[in-house]
């Protein structure tokens, strides 16, 4: 689809979406498989099976759809995109050895076939990888973004193993974690584009705040698809998150505003990671309004999004970039 084919009055689709940026995407996906090749067999066998294996490259895209927004016309583009996957491949390697993960995108997880030990450590070679790509485009603002993104990250699941089989955690803390491990890397992705496109500075925040809106709708669906959707669906075992003894914000919520035996049922499975309870807390997070709750704030966090980036000029690519934080929250996987 050509970007004279969507007229402003246009409404968006995914198809346009992937229309849009098939190209952009395609030299994308290349630089990944140039730079996943290593002498180490393992390496090869073990990123290739989690980053070939059919994730949404939001992050990624997010980098090519700010730069276009932007005007940007070079190509370091899509080197920084793929530096944006290789860093949230690294953070997917680790946090399914944290959390015992043996799922992931429908498929098994890295750790559950090769084991924790080799799956820390190909992740720890991707995030190696990726500073030594983005060394190259040669951009001091875009290395020091990246390097304070991922100090963020790593702070952020330290965050989440402090808040783990903690049912005191509250919205707040929440709130901290999930800007941290998600939401950060979307504000890196959007205003990486921006600086790419050596934007205006309130341009530049336009868009790395649209960034971090985002990721925090994007996070907000993810843990209320936890608990309404279905596993073949999800591509992870639904209740993963109760299971390990996570708080996330619809049992924060089930918590503040269920009744007396709600709340001592979800502070137990809190404690315990109880599995077994699962039937039973989502039907309270169902009855409390708990998971509604957390997709409004998601939808509210969607549209404030869209009002960061009214400031740009209209172009297919704002226009793809207003539909991404509305699939952020209409998703069911």
């Amino acid at each position: 689809m050509s970007e004279a084919a969507l007229t402003p009055g246009h409404s968006f689709a995914l198809d346009d979406l992937k229309n849009l940026t098939d190209s952009e995407m395609l030299r994308v996906n290349q630089v990944i498989t140039d730079n996943l090749a290593s002498e180490v067999v393992l390496i090869n066998q073990l990123s290739q099976h989690i980053i070939l294996s059919g994730g949404k490259r939001l992050r990624p895209m997010l980098v090519i759809l700010a730069a276009k927004t932007c005007r940007y016309q070079g190509e370091e583009d899509a080197l920084l995109a793929a530096v944006i996957e290789f860093i949230h491949t690294a953070t997917l390697l680790h946090d399914d050895v944290v959390d015992d993960s043996d799922m992931r995108r429908g498929k098994e997880t890295a750790s559950a076939i090769w084991g924790n030990e080799a799956a820390v450590l190909v992740g720890d070679y991707l995030y190696s990888r990726a500073f030594q790509m983005m060394v190259r485009a040669q951009s001091m603002p875009i290395m020091d973004l990246l390097a304070n993104t991922t100090n963020t990250i790593a702070q952020g699941e330290v965050l989440q193993l402090l808040n783990i089989r903690d049912p005191n955690t509250d919205e707040a803390r929440y709130h901290e974690v999930i800007y941290a491990k998600t939401a950060c890397l979307f504000e890196a992705a959007a205003r990486i584009g921006a600086l790419l496109g050596a934007v205006p500075a309130d341009q530049e925040l336009a868009l790395q705040t649209y960034g971090k809106h985002l990721g925090v709708a994007f996070q907000l669906i993810d843990d209320a698809l936890d608990y309404s959707a279905q596993s073949d669906e999800l591509g992870k075992n639904v209740g993963d998150d109760l299971a390990e003894g996570k708080p996330t914000l619809p049992l924060i919520r089930a918590m503040e505003v269920g009744n007396t035996d709600q709340k001592k049922l979800i502070r137990d499975a809190i404690e315990n990671g109880r599995a077994d309870s699962f039937n039973e807390i989502h039907l309270a997070i169902q009855q409390s309004g708990a998971l509604q709750y957390t997709i409004d704030k998601a939808q509210s966090e969607a549209e404030l999004a869209k009002q960061q980036i009214a400031c740009l000029e209209e172009s297919p690519y704002k226009q793809a970039l207003i539909f991404l934080a509305e699939y952020a929250v209409e998703r069911r996987y």
